[in-house]
């Protein structure tokens, strides 16, 4: 790789004015216009039966025609469904789709007649309320159609549409076919940052290393939810050679279709174009998993913050007493994805080392206090990353962060080291319950640990983080590898 651009974007026809944003995410649109219609259906039948009673002189139970209505309902919106009339890319066409609905509402109505007749209902419904219900229901959805897709298309301009944060990376030829908001149209993606590789192919592994990180830190800036990437399908080999650079990043890689395949896809309406994205590499946890693993997090860091403080101040005393300098040690450490942040221990040495040169502690180290060598050798100065861990860097179970000095000292030797960071670093972990806790003399060691991490990654559950907290508290009986 040799140049990462930003240039030959394309505007789509729907691009160029506004870019405030609105809080409707692309995965409402289709339950809403549904919804829409279903209403309109339901009241249809509420008012044509009552108006048609009515005009004969009599009364009628509008219930029982909202009734009717509801059966309309979910017949019609099922049909439309399978008509592709839901569609994104169908709702932001000019072309006019009238008889499609009103072929979609007649299969709904014959549906409601099969209904009453299997019920033997039909002598309880009024044939001029039924019809009341089919023109006043017809109209209605033409309408709501028509005022709908204005609506939308005037949303799409503004920016009020909200897909998934992505960031596209791709060849010049395959993006051209792709403007922002044709992704958005097709695929419910919100573009948030377009990389163009220098030649129409991907970029070989043999590429200098400056420029991979470069790749990489515009990634990471992006702040997106997921990676779609923009290749012929013709070159696995190219695909592939993307993806060993990609995998470092903790996001979810798809693979949108080529022109080639996305000239099948524009004639076909049975499903929408986003289910032809390819998953080439799921995120390491799903959004429940995230979340259910941070209320963990927050409920046994905030519990134990409270249990904990009194010892917390005695130990801060004590530090205070035996040397001089800050009770809380601060000290840079990469996080989820890499990106740094400052972890929290309370001070145990003589020194405070962040930068350039980071000497981990040893047996009988002169650097460490007589207070210190206690809370190390029973953890207690592991403790305040519990505030870390409210502030969201941290998760109470994890890989272990090093400094940032060993990260990239063992990144350049050790393979797959940064697939740590594909979830937040933890207080304790999988390969600390394992019996490497402590310094890493050796690079065996450390090669080890990481196995140990990567495995916990692979086969992360909530029962897993339980059992390692768990087994934690035993952990600390034996001070093994605590110096």
């Amino acid at each position: 790789m040799t140049d990462l651009t930003n240039a030959g974007e394309p505007i789509s026809a729907f691009e160029g004015r506004s870019r405030v944003r609105l809080t409707i995410p692309f995965s409402f649109i289709e339950p809403l216009f549904a919804a829409v219609d279903g209403s309109i259906i339901v009241a249809a039948g509420a008012i044509g039966g009552i108006a048609y009673q009515r005009a004969l002189g009599g009364t009628a139970d509008g219930s029982f025609y909202a009734g009717l209505g509801l059966v309309a309902s979910f017949a019609y919106v099922l049909v439309a469904h399978f008509l592709g009339l839901y569609r994104l890319n169908q709702l932001l066409d000019d072309e006019l789709d009238g008889g499609r609905v009103l072929a979609g509402w007649c299969l709904a109505a014959l549906v409601l007649a099969v209904v009453l007749f299997l019920f033997k209902s039909g002598g309880d419904a009024s044939r001029g309320s039924v019809v009341c219900l089919f023109a006043i229901g017809g109209a209605g959805l033409l309408v709501a159609r028509w005022l709908g897709k204005r609506r939308l298309r005037s949303a799409l301009v503004a920016g009020t549409i909200r897909g998934r944060r992505v960031v596209v990376i791709g060849t010049q030829g395959e993006l051209a076919q792709f403007g922002r908001s044709d992704l958005l149209a097709r695929f419910g993606l919100h573009e948030v940052e377009r990389i163009t590789l220098p030649r129409d192919e991907a970029p070989k592994l043999s590429a200098p290393r400056r420029h991979e990180d470069e790749l990489m830190k515009r990634i990471r800036e992006a702040a997106a939810e997921e990676i779609v990437l923009a290749l012929s399908w013709s070159g696995p080999r190219d695909i592939e050679a993307l993806l060993d650079r990609l995998r470092v990043i903790p996001l979810p890689v798809r693979l949108l279709p080529d022109r080639a395949v996305s000239t099948v896809l524009r004639h076909q309406t049975s499903m929408p174009q986003r289910l032809y994205m390819v998953e080439v590499q799921p995120a390491p946890l799903s959004v429940l998993d995230r979340l259910t693993k941070r209320l963990l997090d927050i409920i046994v860091a905030a519990t134990s913050l409270v249990v904990l403080s009194p010892a917390l101040i005695l130990v801060a005393i004590a530090i205070k007493l035996e040397s001089k300098g800050p009770v809380i040690f601060r000290q840079r450490r990469h996080g989820f994805n890499g990106k740094p942040f400052v972890i929290y221990k309370l001070r145990s040495m003589s020194v405070q080392e962040d930068g350039g040169a980071v000497v981990q502690a040893t047996k009988q180290d002169p650097r460490v206090t007589r207070v210190g060598r206690l809370i190390r050798q029973t953890s207690i100065d592991e403790l305040p990353q519990l505030l870390n861990v409210i502030q969201g860097h941290m998760s109470i179970v994890g890989p272990r962060p090093h400094a940032l000095v060993h990260d990239y000292e063992y990144g350049s030797m050790i393979a797959n080291y940064a697939f740590r960071h594909h979830v937040k670093p933890g207080i304790t972990g999988w390969a600390q319950v394992q019996g490497y806790r402590g310094g890493t003399p050796r690079l065996e060691l450390m090669e080890r640990r990481v196995a140990l991490d990567l495995w916990y990654i692979d086969n992360w559950s909530l029962i897993l983080d339980i059992h390692i907290m768990l087994k934690t508290a035993f952990e600390l009986i034996r001070p093994r590898n605590a110096y």
